[in-house]
Formats: C-alpha cells, structure tokens, sequence
C-alpha cells in the first residue's frame, strides 16, 4: 500500500511541474536565440556575448545543409505547441519565427544560395567592416579580433569552394553589373600593413592596455595583414578575376538561371511578405509611376519653370549650383540637415530611442559601387552608435536637393528611429536583433520620406521635386526589378525607363539596377511596405476622425518592431479599435 501511495504521489508530483504551454515556448526561443547567436558570432559579439569572440562563421553548404536541418525542427516543435494556451503576444512571437525558419528552409533548396558575390560585394567586403562592428576597449578585444583575422584565410578558402559549386551550377553573376568589381578587392592587397583598413583600431591605444602588450598587439597585427591577410586577398582577386569574371552570364534575369522563375516568385514573397505576384507588382509601379509623374508636373508649374518635365530634369542634373563641391561640403550638410530633423522628432513621436546616431562616410573601397547611403545598425550593448552613411565619390552626382528625402530615409525618422528603437522594446531577443523584414523596415523608411513635408523640409520646388524623384525611383523599382527578372527585359532598358521617369544622375541609376541584378527581389519592398502603412494611417484618419493622434499612430507602428504587413495590418486595426473606445 506504501509502494503504491509513494507512485500515486509521483505521478501528481509529475503532473504538478508538468511544463505549461507558454514555458515550453519560451525554453525553445531560448534555445533558438541561442542557436542564433552560434551560427552569427560577430553580432554575438555586438550583443555582448563573447562565447564566439575568435569565430567568423561557417559558411560551407554543409552547414547551411545543417542549419536547414535544425530550422526544421524548431518548426517541427512550435507546430506541436497548443497556441490556445499562449498568450496574444506569444502567438504572434510564434508566427514571426515560424515564418523566419520556414523562409531559411525553403531558401536552402534553391541552387542560388551558393551565390556568394553581388555589385555591393561578398565575404571579403563583410570582413573589411570587422574594424567599424567590433568593440575595442580591452586586450581581449584585440586578442579576439586578431584571431578572427587569422580565421580569415580559411573562410576565404571555404567561401571560394562554395563559389565554384555556383560556377558549376550555372549561378554566376550577370557580366554588367559585375563591371569594376576587382576594385572592392584591390584596396585590401597593400605592401605597408600600417595603411591597411584591417590596422585602423590600432590608432589610438585604450588607456587599459600596457604599453608592452599594445607594442606586441599591434607587431602581431602587422604580421597576420602581410603573411596571412594581403595573400588571401591576392588569391580572391586571381580566383575572381581568372575563373569567375569570364564566366559571368550575358542575361540579367534571374528567371534565366537553373530553377530561376521559381528562386524570382519566392525572392517576392519573402521581400514584400505578401502573396503578390511580380505580374502584378509590376502593374502596380505602372500605376505608381504615373500618379507621381502627375504630382511632379505640379511641382514644376509650381516653380515657374519654362519648359516640360524633361527639361527640369536636365537642369537639375545638369546646374553645378545643385552639387557639392567637396565631400566635406556634402558631409557638413547632410550633418546639419541630421541635426535640424532631431528637433522635429518630438512632434512626430512619443517614444524616441536612447541610442544616438552619427553620419559618416561610405569607406572608400565600396563607394564607387554602392548606393547614395545606407545606414549601419548599432548596438548599445557594445557602445556603437547607429550610422548614416553617405557617399562622398563622384560628387557631380550627389545632389543636395536629394538630401533632405534621403537622410529622413537613412537617419531619423527612418531607419535609426525604427531599428534603435527595435532594440529596446519588451519582446523575444530574436524580434529585437534579428528580425528583419524587409518590408516592413523599407516601407518605414519610404514613408519617413514623406513625414518630411510635415517637418518643412522641402521647402524649395527643387527639394520637393528631389523627394517625388526619391518616391518615383521606389515605384520604378517595381516596374524593372519584375520586368528583367520575371518579363524578360534588358538592362538598358530597366536604365532607360528610371532616366525617362526619375531626376536621378545617371550614375546612380546605375549602381541601382546593378543592385537590382544582383540582389533580386529586395528593391521591391519599399513601395509595397510604405503603401501599406499609408493605407493603414488613411483608415486611422478616416475613423478616428478628432481623435486621431499623430504621434500615437507613429508609435503603434513602431512599438511591435518589424513584422510582416499582415501582422502590422492586424495589429494596427487593434489600435484604432482600442482608441475609438478610449
């Protein structure tokens, strides 16, 4: 009878610390962030945790084979979870990863993940970012980034393998968008380690660091640039320029490599996160473009302008009054322009971020190649400030009536204010530091754009020409990254129709649909996601009537940080049901 009453009391004892619903799902997020973090060790170490500090990563197809595998079955086990027992937060928490694994599982079986180099660059161009992403304030930090230096010449060598897979399956870059490609390697082969980028955080010695050890850090670091880095470097660029380069493809599609229409219908899905159609996108920016080339029409009556469309572009392309004259000019300008915005930011939000932001220049091995400016993410964790990044190449190509619409995107409203703001909120580490829809983070950033005419910002007809310039380039975007990727276009002609329909120089249309060659799909968020969350403050307005509140809508949006557009949608409409009953 005791034997028996010591197993009843077991089994209650069991059922009693039976684990519930909401503790299993939060035991597989840990073990999921922390999976996380193995397989990216350099934001581990953004994140502050050091367990990874001499790791660069894997990025051999066996692992990507293995990491899919592993993805798998964290989705195996969230589908097992009774969702009726989570809380409304935790749901969605559970459908973001969901969504965030599947698209990992279902990217890994297209023969197109061995492509490992675009126009903006590859694994060599990430490591040369290590000395403006890593913290460097004790020996350890030195210890840490030397050994990654020294992992280099094997990552160089695993990724090179990974790229001849992609050579023999047939998934090479196109030759055009390839062009001046060899100079985001050359940089790095230098006689004198002392001017190489790699040496920059030996500039300035932290105070605890002994002057003995720093002499003997900075030896080291010498000897890992000249005898391991510059020689991985050469052998890239012989490897680039002799077996990858002559293969590069004449067609610019993605449809037109192996499995290539189906890699284009899934690039969409997961950019825009809807199940839009590149048909139908493409119809879309057809329609897009002619409303704004509507508005741009009103801008110029509006400046008195004589003469039609084209020609106001060309004087504006053209008028050197438009241009800076040095990099500093442009570099001062667009920092003061960064400043005025910060004092409009209350007005705009009731929630800002804690973490600051700096502007600074596009390195120079890159800039030729890239984008106007871009913004880097920062990390309080490790003391890094966000960035916004502008490009000081080519100035007779960087107009300043362009800036106020490209540092409201870039800086503040844009993508300082949501991704530093992201970081702060109360939700999973994953949704914080690696959620990136895409979407949903460009559409912010575009509709930040036009947040500027409430700011006073395009307080010319050349600045607000420069902003609807800024908006057509977006709505070009859907017109031919579908048309050369799913329509058969040309490269000449997705560059003829962004000359014909943007204010841009033609440099910078270039470097554009190279980007849009090279990186299928991506361009297409920005209009969708900025359209959507239009569309939402529309239905705000409409309901809300006197009571919509401006900075509170902004905040909403904000407050459940990146998210597919369903899930903002849904979130959204909570919100104005909540605030007519408020």
């Amino acid at each position: 009878m005791r034997i028996l009453s010591l197993a009843v009391a077991g089994l209650l004892s069991s059922s009693a610390w039976a684990a519930t619903p909401t503790e299993d799902f939060q035991k597989l997020l840990d073990e999921h962030w922390a999976w996380h973090l193995k397989g990216n060790p350099i934001q581990a170490t953004d994140l502050g945790v050091r367990d990874y500090d001499r790791e660069l990563g894997n990025p051999s197809l066996a692992e990507a084979d293995k990491r899919a595998r592993e993805a798998q079955a964290f989705i195996a086990r969230l589908d097992k979870l009774d969702k009726s027992q989570l809380s409304e937060a935790d749901r969605v928490n559970l459908t973001v990863l969901r969504g965030d694994l599947a698209q990992e599982v279902e990217g890994n079986r297209f023969g197109q993940r061995t492509m490992r180099l675009s126009s903006r660059g590859g694994w060599h161009v990430f490591l040369a970012r290590l000395p403006d992403m890593l913290p460097f304030y004790t020996k350890a930090d030195y210890e840490s980034y030397l050994a990654r230096l020294e992992a280099y010449p094997a990552y160089n060598k695993a990724s090179t393998e990974v790229t001849r897979e992609a050579l023999k399956g047939g998934y090479v870059q196109p030759c055009a968008p390839m062009e001046g490609f060899e100079k985001t390697i050359t940089p790095h082969i230098v006689s004198d380690p002392t001017q190489s980028v790699f040496y920059q955080p030996f500039a300035t010695k932290p105070a605890s660091i002994s002057e003995a050890d720093w002499t003997a850090l900075k030896t080291r670091a010498q000897t890992i640039i000249r005898t391991q880095l510059v020689p991985a470097y050469r052998e890239f660029q012989t490897f680039y320029t002799k077996q990858y380069a002559p293969k590069c493809r004449k067609t610019v599609g993605a449809s037109t490599m192996p499995g290539g229409k189906d890699y284009y219908a899934w690039r969409v899905r997961v950019m825009t996160t809807t199940d839009m159609t590149p048909e139908q996108i493409h119809q879309l920016g057809l329609s897009e473009v002619a409303r704004i080339r509507a508005e741009m029409e009103q801008v110029i009556q509006r400046a008195g302008f004589k003469g039609d469309r084209k020609a106001y572009v060309q004087y504006l392309r053209t008028d050197p009054k438009h241009y800076p004259k040095t990099g500093e000019e442009l570099m001062r300008e667009a920092s003061l322009l960064a400043k005025r915005i910060d004092g409009e930011m209350p007005k705009l939000f009731g929630r800002l971020p804690r973490l600051p932001y700096t502007v600074k220049e596009i390195p120079a091995d890159i800039a030729e190649g890239t984008t106007t400016a871009y913004y880097e993410a920062g990390a309080a964790e490790t003391g890094r400030a966000g960035v916004y990044r502008v490009n000081t190449s080519k100035l007779d190509q960087r107009p300043l009536f362009e800036l106020p619409a490209l540092t409201v995107h870039e800086a503040v409203p844009g993508h300082h204010q949501q991704l530093a703001l992201q970081q702060e909120l109360e939700l999973p580490k994953f949704r914080r530091h690696a959620a990136f829809f895409t979407a949903f983070i460009e559409g912010w950033g575009l509709y930040s754009e036009r947040l500027g005419i409430e700011m006073g910002l395009y307080d010319t007809p050349e600045k607000d020409f420069g902003r609807l310039s800024y908006e057509m380039w977006r709505a070009c975007r859907l017109v031919v990254d579908t048309g050369m990727h799913a329509k058969g276009w040309t490269r000449e002609q997705a560059i003829d129709f962004m000359l014909e329909n943007t204010a841009l120089s033609r440099h910078n249309i270039e470097a554009e649909v190279n980007r849009y060659i090279t990186w299928p799909g991506q361009a297409l968020a920005y209009k969708i996601g900025e359209l959507k969350i239009r569309e939402l403050r529309a239905k705000a307005e409409r309901e809300l009537g006197a009571k919509f509140d401006l900075r509170a809508f902004h905040d909403a949006v904000l407050e459940n940080g990146a998210v597919p557009l369903d899930v903002l949608e849904t979130h959204v409409n909570a919100w104005i049901d909540r605030s007519k009953k408020a």
